[in-house]
């Protein structure tokens, strides 16, 4: 097998992906995400620990008012619960994940939404790993703190090249309830166009908090009237000719995506699991704004 060698310009232009990724991610997360990431991850007890400067999304009923008027800034309170997560970014880089019909890829879809969370993670001083993942496990980072080593995480997941080219969710869920002995937090960023995985999510669930956090395209769910046209499995290798100017045709590839969406929202409100879904041609702000919320509602 050989091995393979990056010229000095693909390590530049690596490198210049990632702090591109690091520069807008980390103005998300100082701007809008801090707060929200703490309160939405965090538990509350009722043992009390310390103070620390209000974060924007900070619930305000945890402002001591006291040590806020005494230093003229909002401070909150921190409890005996609120000790530091570890958090897993579980990562698709199968084949489909190089799909992205008129926008950015899924891959570079995922990656964006990836260092938001793992930047969010590092603010707050949590420890953070990841497992990449094909139809097999392609790699694992063990779950350690700081700067470094989340950006060491992002280099790798964007130059990953796996060895196998399909998609197998519940595997990677296996693989992590072996190695990760304590509950983590685990975001799991795929396309999800797979069959189904539902034993392996219920599994899953059980001992972690598990969020799916959905990346698409919308080719992927809108066929266009564009006529004859040739399309090609990239996990599989299968080719097949299709009539996309057959009303019959567009609409059957529509049913054909939503019924994919419908079990897989069914399965993650079966297991009590939050599913966020992020699409290639939006912003990835307004659902992850959406999840944080609602889960620090909750708690």
């Amino acid at each position: 097998m050989e091995s393979k060698t990056s010229s000095p310009d693909d390590l530049k232009d690596l490198l210049k992906k990632v702090r591109r990724l690091e520069i807008k991610a980390r103005g998300l997360t100082d701007q809008l995400f801090a707060g929200q990431y703490h309160a939405a991850f965090k538990g509350r007890g009722m043992s009390f620990a310390e103070v620390r400067n209000y974060q924007y999304g900070d619930d305000v009923r945890f402002i001591d008012w006291n040590v806020t008027a005494r230093f003229s800034e909002p401070f909150v309170k921190v409890f005996e619960e609120e000790r530091e997560l570890i958090v897993v970014l579980m990562l698709d880089v199968s084949a489909s994940s190089g799909f992205g019909a008129h926008h950015r890829s899924l891959r570079e879809l995922a990656a964006e939404i990836a260092a938001i969370v793992g930047f969010s993670a590092v603010q707050n001083n949590d420890k953070i790993g990841a497992v990449f993942y094909s139809s097999q496990v392609e790699q694992f980072i063990p779950p350690r703190k700081g700067r470094s080593h989340f950006l060491r995480i992002l280099r790798d997941f964007l130059v990953c090249v796996p060895a196998h080219s399909g998609t197998r969710t519940g595997v990677a869920m296996e693989y992590i309830g072996r190695v990760l002995r304590k509950k983590a937090t685990v975001f799991c960023i795929s396309d999800f166009i797979e069959p189904s995985f539902s034993d392996a999510l219920k599994i899953a669930s059980r001992k972690h908090d598990l969020l799916l956090m959905r990346t698409t395209d919308p080719l992927l769910g809108q066929l266009p009237d564009a006529g004859l046209i040739r399309l090609r499995d990239p996990e599989t290798g299968e080719t097949r000719w299709l009539d996309s100017h057959k009303k019959s045709v567009r609409q059957h590839w529509q049913d054909t995506w939503h019924n994919h969406q419908k079990k897989l929202k069914l399965a993650a409100q079966r297991y009590g699991v939050d599913l966020a879904e992020f699409s290639s041609d939006a912003d990835v702000s307004r659902p992850l704004n959406q999840l944080f919320k609602s889960r620090g509602v909750r708690r």
